[in-house]
């Protein structure tokens, strides 16, 4: 026997397959069995390891900043100040358990797939029919498909009898699959290979027979399943950057703590073990170390508010990468589009007659024709006799108990079923009218499936439902709007039927015939007599009308949106052009990917919108290739195909209620009710997080600034230090964090949507923020260096006048914090003294922690502070008065005009 792995089974007769893999027509026996599953595994996808719980715990303390830390613990340590010791290193245990928890789940999306296999499986073995547990299934096997079943391995079909397979999960088309028996090109799609099944697809209606061709990892699934394992995942932009801020940062600090040192040694007259306490607390000083919590603390509020919006964040930082993507490539099945057929047109009398509607939704009516002469309505006595064959040559229910209605049976008969409903018929009454005597069951041979009913008075009909071409040529005479029927025209119908096609519509014709009373059989060889055409109907896939708007506001947000699916390339082109898609002019396939080297993808990736006929490994060379042009690249979709692609992504967007577990592990944000129009909003969080974070650092980082550069001067002018290590933690880690959580509550800016997205590689630190950054440290220096000279000159002790530098400190960032909220506009307004809630509750916090910082015995033992009397104190609001008033002097220099403000 061959090697199976790498064969093209659709191209391949069914007797060859059988001689290749030498299979009786009794089946394989139990010693053949037990030998290839020797040969070729078990029917499972194995599982993956995934990294241990240390390793990961570990890993959150691979930071620079933490090295530096570290470096402090150790300083500190071996001169002794215990204290000093334990809250540093208390400091770096919080940040790593912190960092810990909130890293997400370990992935799961091989788990996910592993589930989708079937757990049992019939078969032929031996002569007899079997059950067995599908990872028992070996290549050669016999199989046997009824409806409901899953599909349990790749299989080759050599019977069917009206089979149809929804293979959504792995081609994204939205309706099931009608299978064949002929073999098919080499270079057929995924979607267009007739003859095989594939494992993890659900059998809709019809039966089957095939050879199991392919099993476990050598599966279609299994394929995708190490296509998905190979995946490497991308750091998110805010990462990247708080990377190289980290690197940057650690140096400053390292070398001023390394010069202050130094020429403390060389010029100065402290003890050896002050000085290096001194740097010690210059190093402690210099690093933000609330800037973790803020970040995780804005990330955090950011994942609730997408909550509330039915969108779940299952990796933090993803929230925050929606601020910079810059393309979305989005599935097109359930995801644009209802992945609901509903009947969108007719073709009644020669005229093409709208259906309006939404999916399922029983709502909506028919329209008029537009002719020459005007709106022309739909002939009553035709759209009832349509609506007659719709419902009763149908196998599909509509149960309509729940709050959402479900299909029981194939989509396009739901469909049609629908458009019975808006033609004014009882769907749970009118069968019970007119019972089935007899049928002919749909056959992919026919392509048609007929009916024949009858009445409780006497009357039977014949009903014929199917492919155009096969039911027109059944029929010699068409229904007409007068009552009557005409001979029947198939080139006149046939331009219906290529215009219809050419908006991407699924057609089906419909045919009657009155039977003789008391006919209690069908016989297909005599079918056609006094059969005549109804009329067609198209069927589509509707999009979304929220998708239609969130697409507009993308656009307008400078975001592109281009489509990739495995549908074929007129209905791609259809839905793109009714969802305003930039470029619906150029569809480009999997096979034109397919021709292209990487180079050349790049170049179409960024000039074609819609892509059809994709397999998985084009949508993930996709997004890799748009990713390689400097894109921050969304991705949605809800199948199993699009799981590499989600996992390659920036942003990976999984559908909640429709979509595979697979697409859903993959992922990085779940929208919990599939609506794309959630995606815009989640943008929209996205960029007010990044904002947030943007004015927390900018909040942060100039306090660090006042209080290294207050002890670089203190240390260089040979004075005390104007605030302990101790204190400068106290600051860093309550205060400063407090204060700064009011930040993360900002809401959105007005003109969020309106601004392109900002670059990739844009760091944290641009001119305006290291200017701010320098002139607020100068203020902070002032203000920490002044109240401390002025309380010590005052004889008030150095513990008191410690104390009050710190509590002027704190002061002065509680009216820094109303002026970082508006960086580039006037702050003294009324909404800007009003503030938010979150702003006011941070600052009566920060209020009463500061009493207990000044007042209590034990935090007076903690932090060696003193009580000061309220004459004293006052000096610290009024340090914070003036850092307000010159930042808001400062902004009306830079913009002297209220115009040029941004808001």
């Amino acid at each position: 026997m061959q090697d199976t792995k790498r064969t093209q089974w659709h191209t391949m007769s069914t007797e060859a397959v059988r001689e290749t893999l030498e299979v009786p027509e009794a089946g394989l026996n139990r010693e053949e069995v037990k030998r290839r599953l020797e040969e070729h595994g078990a029917n499972i996808l194995p599982e993956t390891e995934g990294r241990p719980i240390w390793l990961r715990l570990l890993a959150q303390f691979n930071n620079v900043l933490i090295y530096v830390l570290m470096s402090a613990v150790l300083v500190t340590a071996l001169l002794g100040h215990w204290l000093d010791t334990a809250v540093i290193f208390a400091v770096v245990l919080v940040q790593g358990v912190v960092g810990f928890i909130q890293e997400g789940r370990a992935e799961k999306a091989l788990a996910a797939i592993r589930h989708m296999l079937a757990p049992r499986a019939t078969v032929l073995r031996d002569g007899q029919r079997l059950h067995i547990d599908a990872s028992d299934l070996v290549p050669g096997d016999v199989l046997l498909l009824e409806p409901g079943d899953r599909v349990p391995a790749d299989i080759r079909l050599d019977q069917v009898h009206g089979l149809s397979v929804d293979e959504s999960m792995l081609t994204g088309e939205s309706i099931p699959v009608e299978k064949a028996l002929e073999t098919q090109p080499a270079d057929a799609a995924l979607g267009d290979r007739l003859c095989l099944a594939y494992s993890g697809t659900l059998v809709r209606t019809g039966t089957a027979r095939g050879v199991v061709v392919a099993t476990g990892l050598h599966s279609e699934i299994g394929r995708i399943s190490g296509l998905l394992s190979e995946v490497a995942v991308l750091q998110t932009p805010l990462t990247q950057q708080m990377n190289r801020f980290s690197r940057y940062l650690s140096l400053v600090i390292v070398l001023a703590g390394l010069g202050v040192f130094l020429l403390g040694w060389q010029f100065g007259d402290r003890p050896l073990a002050d000085l290096f306490m001194a740097v010690v607390a210059l190093t402690v000083s210099a690093i933000p170390e609330g800037l973790p919590a803020i970040l995780t603390i804005t990330l955090a509020i950011g994942v609730q508010r997408m909550a509330n919006r039915k969108a779940v964040v299952r990796r933090m930082p993803a929230i925050e990468t929606l601020g910079a993507v810059s393309i979305i490539c989005t599935d097109k099945t359930g995801t644009l589009t209802r992945n609901e057929m509903m009947v969108a047109a007719l073709v009644l009398d020669d005229q093409i007659f709208p259906v309006s509607g939404d999916g399922y939704d029983l709502g909506g009516d028919i329209g008029a024709a537009e002719g020459a002469g005007g709106s022309v309505p739909a002939p009553q006595q035709l759209v009832a006799d349509l609506a007659q064959a719709a419902l009763l040559c149908n196998d599909a229910r509509l149960d309509t108990t729940a709050e959402q209605i479900k299909v029981v049976g194939d989509p396009m008969e739901a469909a049609l079923l629908v458009l019975a409903a808006k033609a004014g018929l009882d769907l749970n009454g009118y069968g019970a009218e007119w019972p089935r005597q007899d049928e002919v069951p749909f056959d992919s041979d026919l392509r048609y499936m007929a009916t024949l009913n009858h009445d409780h008075h006497g009357q039977a009909r014949i009903f014929v439902k199917g492919a155009p071409e096969r039911v027109m040529a059944l029929c010699e005479m068409v229904r007409n709007s007068e009552g009557s029927a005409a001979p029947l025209d198939p080139e006149r119908w046939q331009r219906h039927i290529d215009k219809l096609a050419g908006q991407g519509l699924r057609i089906l014709a419909l045919a009657a015939a009155p039977a003789p009373s008391g006919s209690g059989e069908l016989n297909v060889e005599t079918l056609g007599a006094g059969l005549e055409l109804i009329g067609l109907v198209g069927l589509l896939d509707p999009p979304r009308q929220e998708a239609m708007e969130a697409i507009a506001e993308c656009r307008q947000a400078g975001i592109e949106v281009k489509m990739i699916t495995g549908d074929h390339a007129v209905t791609a082109r259809a839905i793109a052009e009714k969802l305003g898609l930039r470029n619906t002019r150029e569809v480009a396939s999997g096979k034109d990917i397919d021709a292209l080297d990487d180079a050349s993808l790049v170049e179409l990736a960024q000039r074609v919108d819609v892509f059809a006929r994709t397999s998985p490994e084009h949508k993930l060379r996709l997004v890799q290739a748009l990713q390689s042009a400097r894109g921050v690249v969304a991705m949605t979709g809800d199948g199993v195909n699009d799981s590499p692609a989600l996992k390659r992504a920036d942003v990976g967007i999984a559908m909640g209620q429709k979509g595979s577990a697979a697409a859903r592990e993959a992922s990085d944000i779940v929208l919990l009710d599939d609506n794309f129009a959630t995606l815009a909003a989640a943008v929209r969080e996205g960029r007010t997080v990044y904002t947030n974070l943007k004015k927390a650092i900018s909040f942060l980082l100039p306090i660090n600034g006042g209080e290294a550069a207050s002890l670089i001067v203190a240390l260089l002018l040979g004075l005390a230090l104007p605030i302990t290590a101790l204190q400068i933690l106290w600051v860093n880690l309550v205060s400063s964090v407090v204060l700064a959580m009011g930040l993360a509550f900002e809401p959105a800016e007005n003109d969020v949507m309106h601004k392109p997205p900002r670059p990739a590689d844009e760091g944290l630190l641009d001119a305006f923020l290291v200017w701010r950054i320098v002139l607020v440290s100068l203020l902070f220096l002032g203000g920490i260096f002044a109240s401390f000279q002025w309380a010590v000159h005052a004889g008030l002790g150095e513990a008191a006048a410690r104390t009050l530098a710190v509590n002027t400190l704190v002061a002065m960032e509680v009216f820094y914090l109303f002026s970082v909220r508006y960086l580039d506009s006037a702050s003294i307004t009324l909404q800007g003294v009003l503030g938010t809630r979150a702003v006011w509750i941070v600052i009566v916090l920060i209020v009463l922690l500061q009493w207990l910082f000044t007042y209590a015995p034990f935090m007076q033992s903690m932090f060696l502070t003193a009580p000061l009397d309220w004459s004293t104190l006052a000096i610290a609001p009024a340090a914070g008065v003036i850092v307000l008033l010159v930042l808001e002097l400062e902004k009306r220099v830079r913009h002297p005009r209220p115009g040029l403000a941004r808001t």
